[in-house]
């Protein structure tokens, strides 16, 4: 019998299973981690939400012979800096198999589709293929065709790497306005021979559910690691390489960490670039970004106002200082933020700086 049956059968898989994650609770007690009973509970509450996603990505819907669309980041699971103007959607693919998505244009300004290999943090991990939607070919109706696969096809085409296996297919929608735009209609399946799901096998699913496993303490460590470092340079935002997080090709990262007291406010001042969308946004410790459900905890190109000499200010304070740029922390006294830029024609240039709640500058624009 297989070592990986016998192990489900017998307990040992559970067992394991239920020690990686206490493991990875060990983070969240790291010593350089903020000690305030609000995030430290948000840091337990974390490892719950990645775990719903762990299990969702690794054991409910992992099978590449039938891979479905899914919801990724959401309001209630949240990693990575997480971009509340987007909208998410993950699925299993493997380098062995073709695939097509057939789909037709919403009005987001921003679509992107990349195949990830490795898994965030792996030694050998990146984006095999990527297509956004300038570079898309579509009918005059909007509709279009993508193939996945090793091999090169004509038209639209993301590459799978043959050697790599499995992969990730990321679908990244992003709106400037969400109220009035729509998300492209999508489907994905596999071509081929033999279109059924096969029955749950003991093997893959003691293969799986490690995986899940693996996957709550991998990005813990990792994105406590990227908070660790941001502290290091306090209300400073700084470019960051996020290749081996699943980061999207076409994307200009600038992260950070910020801490402010009651009385204090972090300006951040800049000319935005030539670019498709940026935005800014708060993220708690845990690089979750803070609720903005009931928050204005983020701000992009279309709803920034600029000063009368055309340039962003951005004002993160505890309290509406009357600047229609305020950023609100959402009773967080620190945390870590991100600048993002698609497609920039070059890179800005930020100046930041923390004052006095008073001393904060009238805007100077049109109200």
């Amino acid at each position: 019998m297989d070592g990986r049956v016998e192990r489900t059968m017998s307990g040992a898989l559970w067992s394991e299973f239920c020690d990686v994650l206490k493991s990875a609770g060990e983070t969240v007690l790291r010593p350089e981690v903020p000690t305030d009973p609000l995030d430290r509970a948000e840091g337990y509450r974390y490892l719950t939400r990645i775990l719903r996603l762990a299990l969702e990505m690794h054991v409910e819907n992992a099978e590449p012979r039938t891979p479905r669309l899914a919801l990724g980041c959401r309001p209630d699971i949240k990693l990575g800096c997480d971009n509340p103007d987007s909208y998410y959607l993950t699925a299993p693919l493997h380098g062995d198999h073709e695939y097509r998505i057939r789909g037709r244009l919403g009005t987001v300004p921003v679509l992107s589709f990349g195949a990830y290999y490795g898994g965030m943090g792996s030694p050998r991990s990146g984006c095999s293929g990527s297509l956004e939607r300038s570079k898309l070919v579509v009918d005059a109706e909007g509709r279009f065709e993508i193939s996945l696969s090793a091999k090169p096809r004509p038209g639209n085409w993301i590459a799978l790497d043959a050697e790599a296996g499995s992969h990730q297919l990321v679908v990244r929608q992003t709106f400037t306005d969400r109220r009035r735009e729509t998300v492209a209609e999508l489907e994905l399946e596999r071509l081929g021979e033999g279109q059924g799901a096969p029955p749950l096998d003991a093997a893959t699913f003691h293969d799986r559910l490690l995986a899940a496993a693996r996957y709550v303490k991998g990005n813990t460590a990792l994105f406590a690691d990227w908070a660790r470092d941001f502290q290091q340079h306090p209300n400073e935002v700084r470019p960051l390489d996020v290749s081996r997080a699943q980061g999207d090709p076409s994307l200009f990262y600038l992260q950070g960490y910020w801490s402010l007291a009651r009385d204090e406010a972090w300006l951040l001042e800049f000319r935005p670039p030539e670019c498709d969308y940026w935005n800014f946004q708060l993220n708690n410790y845990w690089l979750e970004s803070l609720d903005y459900r009931d928050h204005r905890i983020d701000l992009n190109g279309l709803a920034a106002r600029p000063e009368a000499d055309g340039r962003i200010r951005i004002v993160v304070a505890h309290r509406d200082p009357g600047h229609p740029n305020w950023i609100d922390t959402a009773h967080h006294a620190r945390g870590t933020m991100g600048l993002r830029i698609v497609k920039g024609r070059a890179q800005p240039v930020v100046e930041q700086r923390v004052v006095a709640f008073d001393r904060i500058p009238a805007f100077s624009g049109r109200r």
